[in-house]
């Protein structure tokens, strides 16, 4: 199942009240783009925001004079039950609102955008000279491919994503904490008597079918060479034991009857949907939480983040599904080798420091009230960003230049940055013409690239007009059909 269950499951908690976070980091500067156009006046009215009660600061201005912070994706505001709230950062504070009417006032400094949500077609123009644009965007590529190229996620100052590049970090959103990978594994006696019964030694676990990563080709032909028992709806041949389990909402939580079914697997096949470094998800956590062995096709550096050198078996160390079936034959026969690969849930076994620092480090907690989610940190990291900005900005002014402008911020292509979509097994010629895969995802992957370089056209030419951004396409389309 390949739910957006992170991010549900955050807002529930928002609800019950979670605290908001400090985040600190160097300061960044103007906004990339400078359209001509100045600000017209808007009037932002009374707003009535009770301070929230974050870490604190000696910021003693009232609300009516703080930066305001846009939430432009506002299913995701942080904040319950209102539409505006004070923050009061490590550092300083700001109003944070998803009140679209303040989107031009000329104290909203920046505008935070959710991923999956953010189109180009429909962004807000003209940009203002005087706001930042900020990403958050945590979830999968395969959601919003634009933010995968250059043009795209270059039109963001801050970001925070799941790759470590990012500006806010969140490739272990998924990992609660160390000990969550120490759990006890079922004893392998209970496995062996699982494989007993005629289960096989392979679970595939998928209802999100035609994904970007293709892993639906690779594992129908994987089954030519081992038994994989397929319970969802992609490539089924298996029937989960009762209804319940078969509730797709189940498996997106930690349910202990789900957990204890697939528990009892040797091997887990762990492919995420789409292709990119530190994109980590619950397919790969889980498993091992669990203690089935993650056969795992995804982020690229996925050995960095892994307890040991010896805890998931990569389909990509081999050269085709028949050598992975081969050994993981050679496991499931042979227990002293099979358990090297649970060594890191006895005591000391977690051995990678990276991954120890990582989790420590982190500003944000996952499932855990007593320390602030990564939405709230998110928000004042810009805060606290955006108010030096302006603290620079209006020096500059006061000096009538003698002190240099702060330099924009902007968001890298390794701050999201993915590969094309790849065949999940063979090669992209060898695919037939019609082939549903490589029609749906190639051509989403560079219709998007088309769509970021359309958007920035229009931010540089001062655009003010949505409607114009299909003809910046058609102009972008010609182009390129010229030079081929």
């Amino acid at each position: 199942v390949d739910p957006g269950f992170g991010i549900i499951a955050l807002l529930l908690a928002l609800a019950c009240g979670a605290v908001l976070a400090a985040a600190g980091g160097e300061p960044p500067g103007r906004s990339p783009f400078q359209p001509s156009s100045g600000l017209p006046a808007v009037q932002f009215g009374a707003v009535r925001a009770a301070s929230y009660r974050g870490p604190g600061n000696g910021d003693a201005r009232p609300s009516r004079e703080l930066p305001i912070l846009l939430w432009w994706s506002a299913s995701l505001f942080p904040h319950f039950p209102g539409d505006t709230e004070r923050i009061d950062c490590a550092r300083r504070s700001c109003l944070v609102t998803r009140a679209r009417r303040v989107a031009r006032h000329r104290r909203t400094a920046a505008l935070i955008f959710y991923g999956t949500d953010f189109r180009a077609y429909e962004a807000p123009l003209p940009r203002l000279p005087h706001q930042t644009w900020a990403l958050f965007h945590e979830e999968s590529p395969m959601n919003n491919f634009l933010l995968a190229h250059a043009p795209g996620i270059g039109l963001f100052n801050y970001s925070a994503t799941f790759r470590r590049e990012s500006d806010f970090p969140l490739p272990l959103q998924w990992l609660p904490s160390a000990p969550y990978l120490r759990r006890a594994a079922l004893p392998l006696g209970d496995k062996q008597l699982w494989r007993r019964r005629g289960y096989g030694p392979v679970l595939y676990l998928q209802s999100h079918c035609d994904v970007p990563s293709d892993r639906d080709r690779y594992v129908r032909e994987l089954m030519k060479h081992i038994q994989v028992d397929s319970y969802g709806k992609c490539l089924n041949n298996r029937e989960l034991p009762s209804e319940r389990l078969r509730d797709t909402s189940t498996a997106t939580t930690e349910d202990s009857e789900f957990m204890t079914f697939i528990s009892r697997y040797k091997f887990h096949l762990a492919m995420e949907n789409a292709i990119c470094s530190d994109y980590m998800t619950e397919k790969l956590w889980r498993p091992m939480h669990l203690g089935a062995i993650p056969v795992y096709r995804g982020s690229p550096s996925v050995r960095d983040w892994m307890p040991n050198n010896v805890s998931i078996i990569l389909i990509d160390d081999f050269g085709s599904p028949r050598e992975l079936a081969e050994f993981l034959d050679f496991l499931d026969k042979n227990e002293e080798e099979y358990l090297k690969y649970l060594e890191y849930k006895k005591p000391g076994g977690i051995t990678n420091q990276f991954l120890l620092e990582s989790l420590e480090k982190r500003e944000w907690g996952v499932n855990d009230m007593t320390l602030p989610n990564y939405l709230n940190g998110f928000e004042c990291f810009v805060c606290d960003r955006e108010n030096v900005r302006i603290d620079r900005e209006r020096d500059h002014k006061k000096s009538r230049g003698k002190i240099p402008a702060p330099e924009p911020h902007i968001a890298q292509f390794t701050h999201m940055g993915c590969p094309m979509p790849a065949p999940g097994f063979g090669n992209i010629e060898d695919l037939p013409e019609g082939d549903s895969w490589k029609e749906m995802w190639l051509q989403d992957y560079w219709q998007s690239l088309d769509q970021g370089e359309a958007l920035t056209s229009m931010i540089h030419h001062n655009e003010s007009h949505q409607g114009r951004f299909w003809d910046y396409m058609h102009e972008i389309f010609l182009k390129r059909t010229r030079q081929h």
